[in-house]
């Protein structure tokens, strides 16, 4: 969701963050899970972009915005 909030393709956020577009594929897909390391990479590359992940215990459940 976060991904698709900045319009970002998977090969720009491969290259941005250093990310093997085939682990994002298969992260989005549900195929595989991720390193901590390679999480936070790429959260920080999409919170630095405006995007704002939201716990799921911040009562609605967990979910991104964009920054206003």
């Amino acid at each position: 969701m976060a991904r698709a909030a900045l319009n970002v393709s998977v090969r720009v956020l491969s290259d941005r963050t250093g990310v093997a577009e085939s682990t994002i594929h298969r992260f989005e897909t549900n195929r595989g899970g991720m390193q901590t390391g390679t999480l936070e990479k790429l959260q920080s590359a999409m919170e630095a972009d405006g995007v704002i992940f939201i716990h799921p215990d911040a009562g609605g459940g967990a979910g991104v915005r964009l920054k206003v």
